[in-house]
């Protein structure tokens, strides 16, 4: 069984780096609506276009969903 997209994220939080996907992390972990328990590309898409406001780009999301899908095979 694989672990969540949000599971995967938390791995990447960081109070020191400085990289988008870092900051996407830590941005992810204060998100209280964050869609925890997703493995779905569509469904997490969905909600960050909606309501992400912290990710100035999707791009990010895409970048940062390419590594977890390269983690968990």
């Amino acid at each position: 069984m694989r672990s969540s997209f949000y599971h995967y994220l938390m791995t990447e939080r960081d109070p020191h780096k400085k990289d988008v996907i870092t900051f996407f992390a830590n941005d992810a972990y204060l998100d209280v609506g964050f869609p925890k328990q997703s493995e779905d590309y569509q469904e997490i898409s969905h909600y960050l276009e909606l309501n992400g406001e912290y990710i100035s780009e999707m791009a990010i999301f895409d970048e940062a969903w390419e590594r977890y899908l390269e983690k968990e095979n």
